[in-house]
């Protein structure tokens, strides 16, 4: 199954209607707008920190960005069904590469390992992504 197949079943759309290019086009937007979810959702999250920091929106989007994968990887961890070992082997990277992103240390993944570490957390928190889906079909459709 590819990697866009999954997210077109959340929001119930035939990928068979696509173009191998305009397959990929959706993939990538969909990315986009799930992450861009994530992060508000992280945002939310943070609020408080952000208030009591006096963060301007600039600096909370800046903190967003460096914070953006460890915050998903604690989410995964926080869950109990993967361990840092368990998102190292799913991602087929070194689990010392996998606890520098949980820790802070790493805040520049490769894109490839981001997108692994955000299919995990789609799988242990399907949810949260069936929410997300609703959300993106309801902009679409009010658009």
């Amino acid at each position: 199954m590819s990697t866009v197949q999954p997210l077109c079943l959340l929001l119930e759309i035939d990928p068979r209607q696509f173009s191998k290019e305009e397959l990929l086009l959706l993939e990538a937007e969909l990315f986009v707008r799930i992450c861009g979810e994530l992060k508000e959702i992280i945002r939310e999250q943070n609020k408080d920190y952000f208030r009591i920091m006096k963060f301007n929106l600039e600096k909370e989007n800046t903190m967003l960005e460096i914070k953006f994968i460890r915050c998903i990887i604690n989410d995964i961890l926080s869950t109990e069904e993967y361990n840092l070992l368990g998102v190292a082997l799913y991602t087929d990277t070194p689990e010392d590469v996998i606890y520098e992103l949980a820790s802070g240390f790493n805040t520049n993944p490769t894109f490839l390992l981001s997108r692994k570490i955000i299919e995990l957390h789609r799988t242990v928190r399907p949810n949260l992504y069936r929410e997300i889906a609703n959300k993106i079909r309801q902009e679409s459709i009010a658009a």
